[in-house]
């Protein structure tokens, strides 16, 4: 059987596994891309049911996106197109209804809201059925040290729940700070602000979904800061965000 195919374009690899764990249980070909050229030979190669876009992509951004679909209207197929992002402002959401994107979903996105996208997409596509997840099992027998209360509350906001996935999507995150914290440490010896920003920009996103919203807002602080740039700023919560990755 052919599965339906979804276009995720995201450059950040714990947000993509997000995505791919909270998307494991339907029966669909997940094709994950981190930058909106390679994303477009996909869209070229046709079949896809659902793009799911962030805004913040190395070069060409996910407006961007919108504007090449807009603009080739006849040399890809026409394809419902989510933004996922962080940064939807009242301005950013009126920019993208102009640009027909058919929703929008603010990061960090709790798992039921995002199948459901996904879901509502296949159906406005005629696409096969999706198989639903297995209910009933969510926290059950879940191994490891009690979760703390922030981490109890991003459960059941963000993971519906399911405090399996919860501590599978930590796991693999822990497991990814070491490369952020490389590559924040290359971006900040080479003043290389705008990629800092990104950086932050994800990191914000991660973190408040594994239940540290003090530190989200530290990432953010210095998204803000190297969006300027504001060197001294960036140089502070660098080293603020740098330590509390380097503790989990």
């Amino acid at each position: 059987m052919t599965l339906p195919k979804v276009l995720l374009i995201e450059d950040d690899a714990s947000i993509t596994q997000f995505v791919q764990m909270a998307l494991e249980e339907l029966e669909i070909e997940l094709l994950a891309r981190t930058n909106v050229p390679d994303a477009w030979a996909v869209l070229e190669a046709g079949g896809i049911r659902l793009v799911l876009t962030d805004l913040m992509l190395p070069g060409e951004s996910g407006i961007d996106l919108m504007h090449r679909l807009r603009n080739h209207a006849g040399r890809v197929p026409a394809v419902p197109v989510a933004v996922f992002s962080a940064g939807l402002t009242p301005p950013v959401r009126d920019e993208l209804t102009a640009l027909g994107v058919w929703r929008m979903l603010s990061k960090p996105i709790p798992v039921m809201e995002l199948e459901g996208c996904v879901r509502e997409a296949l159906a406005l596509t005629a696409a096969p059925t999706v198989a639903p997840s297995p209910a009933g099992n969510a926290g059950q027998g879940v191994p490891g040290l009690p979760l703390t209360p922030a981490e109890s509350e991003a459960v059941a906001t963000h993971f519906g729940g399911d405090e399996r996935l919860f501590r599978a999507y930590r796991a693999s995150c822990h497991a990814q700070f070491a490369a952020d914290v490389k590559q924040g440490d290359a971006a900040h010896a080479a003043g290389d602000w705008q990629a800092l920003r990104r950086l932050a920009h994800s990191l914000g996103t991660v973190l408040l979904t594994l239940g540290h919203p003090a530190h989200s807002a530290v990432a953010r602080t210095l998204e803000d800061a190297a969006s300027q740039p504001d060197i001294p700023a960036c140089q502070q919560g660098w080293a603020r965000l740098r330590g509390f990755l380097t503790t989990l």
